[in-house]
């Protein structure tokens, strides 16, 4: 049995893997109460008693966390941003090759960059998509992404219908999109959040790509995949709550009618495949066992 101990247990990420592992008799899931959950040396303790850590913390934090840490036995799988592009952390996204289950610590991918890579990475791989291409990505998230504080603005009616962010072109995200991909540029990418709690849509224009091609190569990447299917039979919308209590990830190829306008487009879940289904699924190959155990799939 493998001992889990989930730092930032209380957050919303925290929350959606907990209700995933409750039950299973391959974890033995443990917490610290309120009154020690900010004690440093029970999360001390907490942290060299697992087999498993999960970190679902801020940035910061997270870095922290690795720090305290004393043994070369506990593995870590970080839901933060702080060790996504970081030297000896393997990146949590075992469709595209990376080797989960063999890793010490495992960085979860982020919601954007899941749907982003999951489209771009296998095009680029084929040579459909050039290394120095300058891509855009435009993506809107359900506000559930934007954590406490952006979920209660939401509920409490303080927020629009829809509204863009990030518009000076930075974002924590674009490093993992650019360095997983290979590619030479940042994307320009263009992140929302609309007015609906979960669900996430990522979509990336193309030009001069041969659609028929892309959907090749998307399906040749996932063929067999349990948690990424390429949707051959397009629908005439995509909406954003499509996976939405999901932990899978649907991919499309759009075209014009003359073939050579592309939209390609993710939709998952921002909770799941993009955070919370993510993490356990990384959890069940680094234990040993089938990936989409205890997966909403």
């Amino acid at each position: 049995m493998t001992r889990v101990f989930i730092d930032g247990a209380a957050g919303t990420t925290g929350l959606e893997i907990e209700a995933r592992l409750e039950g299973r008799p391959e974890f033995e899931l443990f917490r610290l109460d309120e009154a020690r959950r900010k004690d440093a040396a029970a999360r001390r303790d907490a942290l060299n008693a697992a087999d498993t850590v999960i970190l679902c913390l801020p940035d910061a934090a997270a870095r922290e966390a690795v720090t305290l840490i004393e043994n070369r036995r506990t593995r870590v799988i970080d839901a933060s941003s702080a060790h996504r592009v970081a030297t000896g952390w393997t990146y949590g996204f075992p469709e595209l090759g990376f080797d989960v289950a063999g890793a010490m610590r495992v960085s979860n991918p982020g919601c954007y960059p899941t749907g982003f890579l999951a489209l771009v990475a296998p095009l680029v791989k084929a040579g459909l998509i050039a290394a120095d291409a300058r891509l855009g990505c435009n993506a809107v998230s359900g506000y559930s992404g934007g954590g406490k504080a952006m979920i209660a603005e939401f509920e409490d009616g303080g927020a629009p219908a829809w509204r863009a962010y990030a518009l000076d072109g930075t974002h924590k995200h674009i490093p993992e999109m650019r360095q997983h991909c290979g590619l030479a540029h940042p994307p320009l990418f263009a992140p929302s959040v609309a007015n609906t709690y979960r669900g996430m849509i990522v979509e990336v224009p193309l030009g001069d790509v041969d659609p028929a091609a892309a959907l090749d190569a998307l399906t040749v990447a996932y063929a067999g995949s349990p948690v990424v299917r390429v949707v051959a039979d397009n629908p005439a919308t995509v909406a954003i709550e499509r996976m939405a209590g999901t932990d899978r990830l649907d991919l499309f190829v759009f075209a014009n009618a003359e073939g050579r306008q592309v939209r390609l487009a993710a939709a998952l879940d921002n909770l799941g495949k993009g955070a919370a289904g993510a993490a356990v699924q990384n959890l069940n190959l680094m234990a040993g066992l089938p990936e989409t155990t205890g997966l909403r799939i």
